[in-house]
């Protein structure tokens, strides 16, 4: 176990724990930016940044392991104005219009901002260059709005796997995005929308098809028809003020049809047909696979009883591919082909 202070409190922790987390046993709030739980931290922003006794300079508390007797100051003013000029520097070639984005009342960068007192940004320069990339159908990426931070990057990389995204060039004109910062489109990326559930800002956001939805309603001659999926009866309650997992289905349901859809079905239903057809499907194959499979086992115990070795490649391969996979996800079956074909 590792013994330290933080702002004069003893704190005790195992070895190997950063500065972050042992503030957090201590009860101690350490702001972030870049920092996602439960991934590498990178130390991109050092909005982390405190001040320990010795050190030379600041330090990043995400990825600063602990050492012993280390003394640690998480608010001198050190450490308040330069979190406030870091925080500074991201809004001013942040091309953020805040009024009007997706994340306005609900940004990390925005929050922070007000946290430290920041009522206007002293250094006026060149903004981010804007591009709008719409070329995939659940994404919208808007490079005026990113702040380097590389959420995106180690959440793609780390928990799923995929590595769609990765920073390029270097200092103002570092770009976050696929390869030579083609469209991400061009890419193998699966859609599973954990970029855009990390991302702090609104640099990533779902593709808004709201819009659509009421052209169709506004059409008279059209019989709109919704259908929900399962974890939405659960989760819509917390944006109304409902404790999390209460079950709004009547509510959902009610304020649906008011909105002008002429029918609202469940996926529950449609779940329940799904299953009953990979049902059926599997017993198919697991059927033509034991026929298979008994054809083969003969030919290798003629070939044993002959004193001839078996090869495998000679035996009768099975017609139907096992195991079979199914999935609801799109980002799973997306995955698989892309990954993992055979």
């Amino acid at each position: 176990m590792i013994h330290l202070t933080i702002n004069n409190v003893p704190v005790e922790v195992s070895e190997g724990t950063t500065i972050l987390d042992a503030a957090k046993k201590a009860g101690v709030r350490i702001p972030t930016l870049c920092y996602v739980e439960g991934l590498k931290a990178v130390g991109a922003c050092r909005v982390c940044s405190v001040e320990v006794e010795g050190a030379r300079n600041l330090v990043a508390a995400c990825s600063m392991p602990v050492a012993e007797g280390m003394k640690v100051r998480t608010n001198t003013r050190r450490v308040r104005e330069a979190r406030r000029t870091v925080v500074e520097l991201l809004l001013s070639e942040h091309n953020g219009d805040c009024q009007t984005c997706d994340r306005n009342e609900d940004c990390e960068l925005q929050a922070l901002a007000a946290e430290l007192g920041i009522r206007e940004v002293p250094y006026v320069g060149e903004k981010t260059r804007r591009r709008i990339d719409a070329s995939t159908p659940a994404l919208v990426r808007d490079l005026g709005k990113c702040i380097k931070c590389r959420r995106c990057v180690s959440v793609c990389l780390e928990t799923q796997y995929v590595g769609a995204l990765f920073p390029q060039n270097r200092g103002f004109d570092t770009v976050i995005g696929p390869a030579f910062s083609h469209d991400l489109s061009t890419v193998a990326c699966v859609q599973c929308g954990q970029c855009a559930a990390v991302c702090p800002v609104g640099a990533i956001t779902e593709k808004d098809q709201i819009e659509d939805v009421w052209k169709a309603l506004d059409k008279p001659d059209n019989h709109v028809v919704v259908q929900t999926a399962p974890a939405i009866r659960a989760a819509l309650g917390e944006c109304f003020g409902h404790p999390p997992g209460t079950l709004v289905t009547g509510k959902m349901v009610a304020a649906l049809r008011r909105l002008g859809f002429d029918a609202v079905f469940d996926t529950n239903f449609a779940a329940d047909l799904t299953i009953m057809e990979e049902g059926h499907e599997l017993l198919k194959r697991l059927k033509a696979s034991l026929g298979a499979g008994d054809s083969g086992l003969g030919q290798a115990k003629q070939k044993s009883a002959s004193h001839q070795t078996p090869n495998p490649a000679s035996r009768t391969p099975s017609p139907v591919a096992l195991p079979m996979f199914t999935s609801c996800s799109p980002g799973w079956i997306k995955f698989m082909e892309y990954f993992h074909p055979q």
